[in-house]
């Protein structure tokens, strides 16, 4: 399409429109149209037959025109979607999207109706967000379908969805921005909404996209948009308070304001008796902390502080590292790097295949490497015990994040022993406690401290005494319970 065609309005010569869709649709060999006269009056009509629902075409729209008595009256047509317009760019926009264009004789008004046809997959549950307990189901690649999802479990008049379109002059990509309006602040819906309508991509846009263009920091290793295809998840937050984005053709929603401490928790916290959901989310912190300064620790003591470790623990030590040619640096970096490609291996191949990639990884490597002394047996426990501590975060994203944060700290390590670790920490510190999620302080309740967060953050108290909202949202109503049973008159 030109640039000139698509700021043209409609023309009252019924020929030269028809021409004009024509022409703009050349080459596209499903683009249908079809022309007719009612009452002595010229209607024509043009979909894109792949992307349109035939029957209702076929079946119903050309029927119901033929019913009218006033042919100049469309907009009576007993159709659910339908409106009018004379801007050819809203008119190619709309066949482009499953939608029928009908162009009257003598008229310079055209109407479109939705008959979109777009084939989704079933739902089913995420692979990346595997629970116990709970719902197992999943979004789709179909706005409206996961809109429904949310709807299902939401069923309040007070979920609003407002539609955006967001892209350049040709290509844009249909957003909706959900919340709950009684819940909700205002302000944040608002920077949200901003930021997203100031988007300008001549592209296609996904969540990824989307993430990198409003989140606050583009260059810190910390998401700030938690992703999930999990619609419990993004019931649960919604219901806190926050924002979630659903983008066309992804199954991904992308959830904001969040915390740090939003990643670490799963739907399992909750689907399980507090006790149970507190061990686990605790496991998971910790799993944060091995991940990223376990390698780095290893080092660091091997190489300046092996004197803090029990003489027979240093023997056996130095014996496995007795035929390795090169510093324990240069091991881990092997093997971190080693793990890497095992796992991106195994997420691009066919499943079968990808099971045959980690029993060849995980034992023919790994013992044939050990037995060539290019590492040694303790660097291989390291660096496996680092591996399974990253895979315990719910969100991949941010796994991937914490093993990246390995590597500086590896490097430290190597240059300072532990004085390299504990700077290294101190830095990541200051560097959680300044980040902000849309105004939202990112390592809250720790940084700033927020006693009345604290009881969803490392543990979880039981869910009737979580009286009020998290405060990160900024919730215009913060009371979620009594901080009773109910039925019990102790409250226990």
């Amino acid at each position: 399409m030109s640039e000139d065609t698509l700021t043209d309005t409609i023309h009252s010569d019924f020929l030269l429109n028809i021409q004009t869709l024509k022409n703009t649709f050349s080459n596209i060999h499903d683009f249908k149209t079809r022309v007719f006269e009612i009452k002595g009056r010229k209607i024509g009509i043009a979909y894109i037959d792949s992307i349109t629902n035939k029957d209702i075409v076929n079946g119903r729209i050309v029927n119901e025109i033929k019913k009218l008595d006033v042919p100049d009256s469309l907009l009576e047509l007993p159709i659910a979607d339908i409106h009018a317009t004379d801007d050819f760019k809203k008119i190619f926009s709309g066949i482009m999207s499953g939608k029928v264009a009908i162009i009257e004789g003598n008229s310079m008004i055209a109407y479109l109706l939705d008959t979109g046809l777009f084939e989704s997959r079933s739902m089913r549950e995420p692979d990346s967000e595997k629970i116990v307990g709970g719902s197992h189901d999943g979004f789709v690649e179909s706005l409206n379908k996961n809109i429904n999802i949310l709807r299902n479990r939401i069923r309040t008049p007070n979920l609003k969805s407002e539609l955006l379109s967001v892209g350049g002059e040709e290509i844009t990509t249909n957003i909706s921005i959900l919340y709950l309006e009684n819940i909700a602040n205002p302000e944040v819906i608002n920077i949200v909404k901003n930021r997203i309508s100031l988007i300008k991509l001549e592209n296609s846009l996904t969540p990824g996209k989307l993430e990198e263009f409003i989140e606050d920091s583009s260059y810190s290793p910390f998401p700030q948009i938690l992703e999930t295809e999990r619609p419990d998840r993004v019931a649960a937050n919604l219901m806190d308070g926050r924002i979630a984005v659903l983008v066309e053709g992804s199954a991904t929603a992308s959830i904001m304001p969040v915390t740090f401490f939003s990643f670490y928790q799963s739907p399992d916290d909750y689907n399980s008796r507090f006790i149970l959901g507190s061990f686990l989310r605790i496991i998971r912190l910790v799993g944060f902390f091995i991940s990223i300064s376990l390698p780095a620790i290893y080092i660091a003591i091997v190489s300046f502080h092996y004197e803090i470790l029990p003489y027979e623990l240093v023997t056996n030590i130095k014996s496995s590292l007795e035929y390795v040619p090169y510093p324990p640096v240069i091991e881990a970096l092997i093997m971190q790097l080693t793990l890497e490609l095992l796992k991106e291996a195994a997420i691009r191949l066919p499943t079968s295949m990808a099971q045959t990639v980690a029993i060849v990884g995980g034992l023919v490597i790994g013992t044939a490497i050990v037995e060539a002394n290019l590492v040694s047996n303790t660097m291989i426990i390291v660096i496996a015990i680092t591996a399974i501590s990253s895979f315990t975060v719910p969100i991949y994203e941010m796994s991937s994040s914490i093993r990246l944060l390995s590597f500086p700290m590896i490097f430290a390590a190597s240059l300072l022993g532990l004085v390299g670790i504990v700077v290294g920490f101190i830095l990541l510190m200051i560097h959680l406690v300044k980040l902000e999620s849309f105004g939202a302080p990112y390592f809250a309740p720790f940084g700033p401290i927020r006693m009345s967060d604290l009881k969803d953050s490392l543990i979880r108290v039981p869910y009737w005494k979580m009286k009020t909202r998290p405060s990160t949202a900024k919730p215009i109503n913060q009371k979620q319970s009594t901080g009773k049973k109910g039925w019990a008159e102790d409250g226990e």
